[in-house]
């Protein structure tokens, strides 16, 4: 049976880079997992083995590295940008680039004053700790004309311990679950947010400003939104998102429901008034859903949920 080659792409996949900026006495960082994939004209590498259109692996390694000396790390955005324009535009063969990057974030150290020095003498601030929260995810692709940016973040861990019930669902011979009037809401943060942005010729968003604020708007839909389901929260995050960033057109949300149940105490002579609770962490609960600017089109991939 004759065979033909379909979709394909390569590149160097999870690129560690850390790249340190120093300020006089104060320094930044930015912590990188950069993954490179191209394609194009490729089919006579996998039909005869020529490697002649193949820019190798390694160089898109080294590019990596090279580019965060260069051009520094303003941004996860902005660094996959300046990589994915400069594969298209210096290799013939490749026709469309794909940077995706996780950041990792660390926050400063601040030290006691009299403790950093000699008297008188600037305390430094190039001491950092790892913060344990969300992973902060990107994924920027281009074509030679056509850009298109996918931001958010996974692993962002947040619970609400009241203000959130469950009742009224569907109900058949196998349905076991107590209805609940007040519950913990507890979750695992996956969300993608795609850009408006997609040509040079238009203004270029404020990355670094545009996560921050997307990150605080999730983060209070959250906290201020009275849940009758883990789906109306998920709704209420991703509409505060686009009603306040004109910039954002898509959000893709995975949320596991992180299920905490009352533990019965009664055996033991005890109430238990909405206090101990058992933190189960499978079977869970899976809710996905899109939430979409009116009159924009879903553009975000099936898997960017899991990037």
């Amino acid at each position: 049976m004759p065979t033909i080659l379909g979709q394909n792409q390569y590149g160097k996949a999870e690129n560690r880079v850390v790249r340190i900026t120093r300020d006089g006495g104060t320094h930044h960082i930015k912590d990188l997992n950069v993954s490179v994939a191209l394609s194009g004209d490729m089919d006579d590498v996998h039909y005869s083995g020529s490697n002649a259109h193949v820019l190798p692996t390694d160089t898109t390694k080294n590019t990596v590295y090279a580019f965060a000396k260069e051009h520094g790390i303003e941004s996860a955005e902005q660094f996959g940008i300046h990589l994915a324009r400069h594969f298209v535009t210096s290799q013939e063969p490749i026709r469309q680039a794909r940077i995706r990057v996780e950041e990792y974030a660390w926050e400063r150290i601040e030290t006691s004053e009299g403790t950093a020095g000699p008297v008188g003498a600037d305390r430094p601030r190039h001491s950092f700790v790892r913060k344990g929260q969300e992973t902060r995810v990107s994924q920027i692709s281009y074509d030679g004309a056509t850009w298109q940016v996918i931001s958010g973040l996974k692993d962002l861990v947040v619970m609400n311990s009241t203000d959130s019930e469950f009742w009224g669902y569907a109900k058949d011979t196998y349905t076991t679950l107590q209805e609940a009037y007040d519950r913990i809401l507890a979750t695992q943060v996956s969300a993608r947010w795609r850009y408006g942005w997609s040509s040079d010729d238009e203004r270029m968003p404020d990355w670094e400003q545009s996560y921050e604020q997307a990150r605080t708007h999730l983060l209070q839909a959250f906290a201020e939104t009275y849940s009758l389901s883990l789906q109306q929260t998920l709704f209420q995050m991703g509409s505060r998102i686009i009603d306040n960033r004109d910039e954002i057109d898509e959000i893709r949300f995975s949320l596991p429901n992180k299920h905490h149940f009352l533990v019965d105490l009664e055996p033991f002579g005890l109430k238990n008034d909405n206090e101990v609770y058992f933190a189960a962490d499978r079977p869970y609960g899976l809710i996905e859903a899109t939430v979409l600017r009116d009159g924009k089109e879903p553009r975000i991939p099936l898997d960017m949920t899991t990037l």
